[in-house]
């Protein structure tokens, strides 16, 4: 098994602003993206699912250094002030890097 090396962005925030980051997120390079409903405490306070509305999505995304580092930039200057929202990257192998 032969891995290659990618750059998976994981993005926790308001599921109220999903349509409009998933454009900028595409805009900026990312081919794909999977989405999942998340919950959880932090600085804003308990996020719950039962509302959609007042509920948090995890998104993540598998790309290359440059474009996972462009959406990171992007995302923290132009959501954080305003949003809950989390971001984190880590550096993980894929088996099929032409889909990355």
């Amino acid at each position: 098994m032969e891995g290659h090396t990618r750059k998976l962005l994981t993005i926790v925030t308001e599921a109220a602003v999903e349509g409009t980051l998933l454009r900028d997120i595409e805009r900026l390079g990312a081919h794909g993206y999977t989405i999942t409903d998340a919950r959880g405490k932090g600085g804003r306070g308990v996020r719950n699912a039962g509302w959609e509305a007042s509920g948090n999505i995890r998104i993540e995304v598998v790309c290359d250094a440059d474009t996972a580092a462009t959406i990171a930039t992007y995302l923290q200057k132009h959501y954080y002030d305003n949003y809950a929202m989390i971001l984190f990257v880590s550096s993980i192998d894929v088996l099929r890097p032409e889909k990355f």
